[in-house]
């Protein structure tokens, strides 16, 4: 059996493929919050789950604190005590400024990081590249309750494939 010795590593993705990734979802999660009313944004909840605002909470405690932590190193406490006066704008406006945050760090990632071990938040041990995988498919996750909740109180959601 002959072996080849000459390898070539292709990238499947690169960085900034996989930024565009995660922007278009957040994209798309902007357009999900913008679906609620207001109310029913702060308010509405099914089956004992969470209203949507409080989940968009977390996700802000995640995404731009995690990336921050990726790029400089110093651990990031993970804080979902957001003042947003039940206002949708101020939502928003967080939302919108977390997306600057992220497109600010993040090419400060170097390729070769993607592989190193990192504890987020100083708890959760994982790759870098799982991490960021692991903001992604929270939001995700977190998305889809939404599409539930804005379906239960029949507002037709924006098409999960449109980023």
């Amino acid at each position: 059996m002959e072996t080849n010795t000459n390898t070539t590593l292709q990238t499947v993705i690169t960085p900034e493929e996989l930024l565009a990734q995660w922007q278009g979802h957040r994209n798309l999660t902007r357009r999900v919050i913008e679906a609620f009313t207001e109310k029913d944004l702060f308010n509405f909840s099914i089956g004992g789950m969470r209203p949507f605002s409080e989940m968009v909470v977390e996700l802000l405690a995640i995404a731009a604190p995690g990336i921050k932590e990726i790029v400089t190193g110093k651990t990031a406490q993970l804080i979902e005590n957001v003042e947003h006066g039940n206002k949708k704008a101020k939502i928003l406006e967080l939302w919108d400024k977390t997306t600057e945050d992220i497109n600010t760090y993040w090419p400060q990632i170097k390729p070769e990081q993607f592989h190193d071990t990192i504890k987020s938040f100083g708890e959760y041990e994982g790759t870098v590249w799982s991490s960021i995988f692991y903001f992604i498919d929270n939001e995700i996750h977190h998305r889809g309750q939404a599409y539930v909740y804005l379906r239960a109180l029949n507002i037709e959601p924006p098409f999960f494939y449109e980023r």
